[in-house]
């Protein structure tokens, strides 16, 4: 399956995966869900969410401050 992914650092590129949800998605990047939100075309989603061929999906670091 083929998705459009912009990543962390704000690259933007069509990437080839295996994987079906937006947790299988984040585990084969290796990035720690628990320091990101996920907006697959343009919506905030789950880790449960499932993946479709040609989706958008945008990774997006949480920043917290005190």
């Amino acid at each position: 399956m083929k998705l459009i992914l912009t990543s962390v650092g704000g690259r933007t590129e069509e990437i080839e995966t295996r994987a079906r949800t937006i947790a299988m998605l984040l585990k084969e990047l290796g990035i720690n869900p628990d320091t990101v939100i996920v907006r697959r075309n343009s919506g905030i989603r789950t880790a449960d969410t499932k993946l479709g061929d040609g989706d958008r999906v945008e990774i997006i670091p949480v920043v917290s401050g005190g």
